[in-house]
């Protein structure tokens, strides 16, 4: 069976499981430096310092939302909310420090946050694929739920009374 995109589905699983692995190993590192180069402590005064709305609540959300959401999305775990709540992280970072009018990160640019954020909201909408932990633990309860749902709608779709013919 083939995906909209040409690719056969396997193909596509193996892809998303790269896409969430590099993704992830990426957010992973951006958390582990807020947490263990620079500390919590220390990124909320960088936070300050750059404006950002609310730094004592704002670093300490956006080092564990990256450390831990990072190590969801390799796993594939809870992927529609680590999505979003990852790209919010990003969007906020993109409008607050990073929405200049050159696109290169070297420069204080937005192209590093925009792709990242991108990358994320696309897997919290595409989901994680069939090689994850959110396929292991949910595919049974999304599975009787079709089962009763075409059921539901086949019964509907009987027609209850019948015209007489001439």
């Amino acid at each position: 069976m083939y995906a909209t995109t040409g690719f056969p589905t396997i193909a596509r699983d193996i892809i998303t499981v790269l896409a969430r692995i590099a993704l992830g190993v990426i957010f992973i590192a951006h958390g582990w430096q807020k947490f263990n180069e620079w500390t919590v402590s220390g990124t909320t005064q960088s936070f300050a310092q750059m404006g950002v709305p609310l730094p004592d609540i704002a670093a300490p959300f956006a080092t564990f939302v990256e450390l831990i959401g990072g190590g969801l999305l390799i796993l594939g775990a809870l992927t529609p909310l680590v999505g979003i709540l990852l790209a919010a992280n990003l969007i906020g970072a993109l409008v607050i420090v990073h929405l200049v009018p050159v696109p290169f990160v070297d420069q204080g640019g937005w192209e590093l946050v925009a792709a990242l954020a991108a990358g994320a909201l696309l897997l919290a909408a595409m989901g994680p694929g069939r090689f994850s932990v959110d396929r292991f633990l949910f595919r049974r309860k999304k599975g009787s739920k079709q089962s009763r749902s075409t059921a539901a709608t086949s019964a509907d779709s009987v027609p209850t009374e019948q015209t007489p013919t001439k």
